[in-house]
């Protein structure tokens, strides 16, 4: 069998209105690098995506389509050839051409070599991805699948945030597919995660046509925007041709900083099962290490510091004496100077933080006591436009002076603070 395997990623936002008011919920640390390259656990974002389905044998080639400008993933890509020793390409859409668009836009592309099937996964989701098991159970369908659909549950009340799937319990064939419904109708969601057969290009194609047909020349602009969830999914359930594999693995998608937090905690933990070599451990002459923690080998560490659980420090970054990190991400290039506290923050490139100073951001975690619970992906402004209490997130070549404290703030880049902050936005 011959596989291939498409990751989406999407492309910068254009914005209009202030970036607090839009949907670009990760600034600002998207201002300084395309999000799939934000690093979690370590890793940027798509590389997990992309170590998923270089695990999978009969992958051969793995394509990013998104619009960002090529130059952003040229070196990341390159890097990752060399990583993992198999075929990787950056396809880049002229506009955002939607999560079917830009597969039907690319259709030669993913078509040469005459695969038999490939993946496609949203950039945007994070998870245990249990790509063979996903290829098993489409392979092994008697009735042959045009889309086969990862599926995991959620809450009921979170459920209509999602795309919602109603399937035959016996055969697993999807009979009804609503995109985020406004009342309730079913816990199975869809996680962005798909095995397509090649045929599906023909109807993502009677689509296009449908749509050039009905546009006249002056108004197709738009018209090759297609969504695999509402212009596919949609009008095949109850046809025979899409199934779904539910799983109860960890999944979850990064919208926001503070699902950063969520997925660095999570893939941390993957790395017991695949990667143990990528934690760090306790030594002689090497800081206390609490769970699970990443220490980039670049990185200087005090041996009196103490890190964990869960967190990720960068490339180059310097640890001071006394520093108590937890729950955090801390960026390349970063100083954290002696005795400073760190806890549920994300602290961007080159950014210095002063010594005993406290950093602290309230998580946004899942309800523990509510099986299959996901991530809420608060607005930053609740309806009395005041901040919602979220983890704190310093942007890039931000300098934070000695014995302040900063709660529950977004700090954009290229800021001096001369002062405690809480539960501010620092513009």
């Amino acid at each position: 069998m011959m596989l291939k395997a498409v990751i989406l990623i999407g492309g910068p936002q254009k914005d209009i209105i202030p970036w607090f008011y839009t949907g670009t919920r990760f600034r600002p640390l998207s201002l300084d690098v395309p999000k799939p390259l934000f690093p979690v656990a370590g890793l940027p974002m798509v590389q997990h995506h992309i170590e998923a389905c270089a695990s999978v044998p009969d992958i051969r080639e793995i394509l990013l389509l998104g619009y960002f400008p090529a130059q952003q993933l040229q070196q990341f890509v390159a890097d990752m050839i060399a990583a993992y020793k198999i075929r990787i390409r950056y396809l880049q859409e002229y506009q955002a051409l939607g999560t079917a668009g830009g597969i039907y836009h690319f259709r030669d592309q993913i078509s040469s070599g005459n695969p038999d099937a490939f993946f496609v996964l949203n950039g945007d989701v994070c998870g245990d991805f249990p790509l063979q098991e996903i290829l098993n159970f489409h392979t092994s369908l008697s009735t042959p699948s045009l889309i086969t659909i990862m599926g995991t549950e959620a809450t009921r009340q979170q459920s209509t945030m999602y795309g919602c799937i109603v399937e035959d319990k016996e055969t697993h064939q999807i009979l009804h597919y609503v995109e985020k419904p406004s009342t309730f109708v079913s816990n199975l969601i869809n996680c962005g995660v798909y095995i397509c057969s090649p045929d599906i290009f023909k109807r993502v194609g009677e689509i296009f046509n449908s749509r050039q047909d009905f546009y006249s020349c002056e108004d197709s602009e738009g018209t090759e925007s297609i969504q695999l969830e509402q212009d596919i999914l949609m009008p095949i359930a109850g046809t025979g041709q899409a199934y779904v594999y539910t799983t109860d693995r960890w999944w979850s998608q990064i919208k926001t900083a503070g699902s950063a937090i969520y997925a660095n905690r999570h893939y941390l933990q993957l790395y017991h099962k695949t990667k143990n070599e990528r934690l760090a451990v306790n030594g002689p002459d090497k800081p206390t290490i609490i769970g699970d923690v990443y220490i980039h080998p670049t990185a200087t560490v005090d041996p009196s510091a103490l890190l964990g659980p869960n967190v990720s420090v960068g490339k180059n970054a310097v640890i001071g004496a006394g520093v108590r990190i937890r729950e955090s991400i801390i960026l390349g290039n970063t100083t954290i100077q002696e005795h400073s506290c760190v806890l549920y923050t994300v602290v961007g490139w080159n950014s210095t933080v002063g010594a005993w100073t406290r950093l602290e951001g309230t998580p946004c975690d899942p309800n523990p006591n509510k099986p299959f619970a996901k991530m809420d992906n608060v607005p930053l402004f609740n309806a009395e436009g005041k901040l919602n209490p979220s983890i704190t997130i310093l942007g890039c070549n931000v300098t934070v002076p000695s014995e302040v404290i900063v709660l529950n703030s977004i700090v954009l880049p290229y800021k001096d603070l001369p002062r405690s902050y809480k539960n501010e936005i620092i513009l």
